[in-house]
């Protein structure tokens, strides 16, 4: 039993001791709010109080486009993942994007609730703070399955929807599918990623959702490193990640409004299989499956996802 304590006791005195390195080599401090805003908002980025936090958005293209394509992000992204195709698709629609809570410019939400219900709620608040009554909408990953879930509770405010390796089914998903995902998960490591989190960490988990990982580029990295330590944003991806994934995909059979499933090929945390039970759930359903591409199709091939939402819309 003497041994058991003292091999126990060796244990933690290493455990510790590689912990205080990490500190003193890794440390990176949070990002002032006011830095990252002079650094990523531009003439476009608007920011809007609502439900307790600074709400950066953009609205872009025909104004008096009275049915808007709303762009809805996933996990530790922003509005930014958008950009090369909201390029495209701006000329041709009014286009609304913005940062979720927990994420980007917007951080964390004084709640800390990050489930489907609230975020469901914060679209539907916005919505009508913005006056859209109705409008197409799209989402990616964690923006999918938020979109869908509003797809359900207010079909007569989504005219049509579109899926981007959408978040649904509970049992397709594969979280360790990228680094820091996995370890956002994990008791005590996710806590020590508050304060030490390597941007070799954050490019791993870049390249990790990229079907080709050539066309991650320095400054995607430093866009992914830079949103994340923003001021509060790595204790709320912690909490979003102990909020889990689970859904009712049975809901998903509610939904009869016209949609586009779209899903890369490639993709590692959600299996292109739900592409095939998603176009199965929803009966006005279309799919279309992007060869060699990971889960965020609009970066990866943003003129090819713009050709394809447009025909869509059209």
């Amino acid at each position: 039993m003497r041994f058991l304590l003292k091999f126990i006791g060796f244990l933690l005195v290493i455990f510790v001791s590689t912990l205080l390195i990490g500190c003193i080599f890794y440390y990176q401090k949070d990002i002032p709010i006011e830095e990252i805003r002079n650094k990523y908002a531009n003439a476009d980025s608007k920011f809007l109080d609502l439900m307790g936090m600074p709400v950066h958005y953009k609205d872009e293209g025909d104004p008096n486009d009275s049915v808007p394509l709303v762009l809805i992000h996933g996990t530790s992204s922003s509005l930014f993942t958008w950009d090369s195709s909201v390029t495209i698709l701006k000329t041709r629609h009014r286009i609304i994007r913005f940062d979720l809570p927990a994420f980007a410019l917007t951080g964390p939400s004084p709640e800390r609730d990050y489930s489907f219900a609230y975020y469901t709620r914060f679209i539907d608040s916005i919505l009508t703070r913005l006056q859209v009554k109705q409008c197409y909408m799209a989402g990616n990953s964690l923006g999918g399955g938020i979109s869908w879930h509003y797809a359900v509770l207010h079909p007569e405010k989504i005219k049509k929807l579109i899926l981007v390796d959408a978040s649904g089914y509970s049992d397709k998903m594969k979280p360790s599918g990228s680094l820091a995902f996995a370890l956002a998960r994990v008791p005590v490591i996710n806590n020590v990623l508050k304060w030490i989190t390597p941007k070799a960490l954050v490019k791993k988990s870049v390249q990790d959702v990229y079907g080709d990982k050539t066309k991650v580029t320095a400054r995607l990295i430093d866009l992914y490193y830079d949103m994340a330590l923003r001021t509060g944003n790595r204790k709320a991806l912690i909490d979003r990640m102990q909020t889990g994934f689970q859904m009712n995909s049975e809901l998903i059979k509610q939904i009869k409004i016209p949609t586009l499933i779209i899903w890369g090929e490639k993709d590692p945390l959600i299996s292109v299989e739900s592409a095939s039970l998603f176009n199965k759930d929803i009966s006005n359903s279309e799919v279309a499956i992007f060869k060699g591409v990971g889960h965020v199709p609009m970066e990866e091939e943003p003129t090819l996802f713009a050709e394809r939402v447009l025909l869509f819309l059209k």
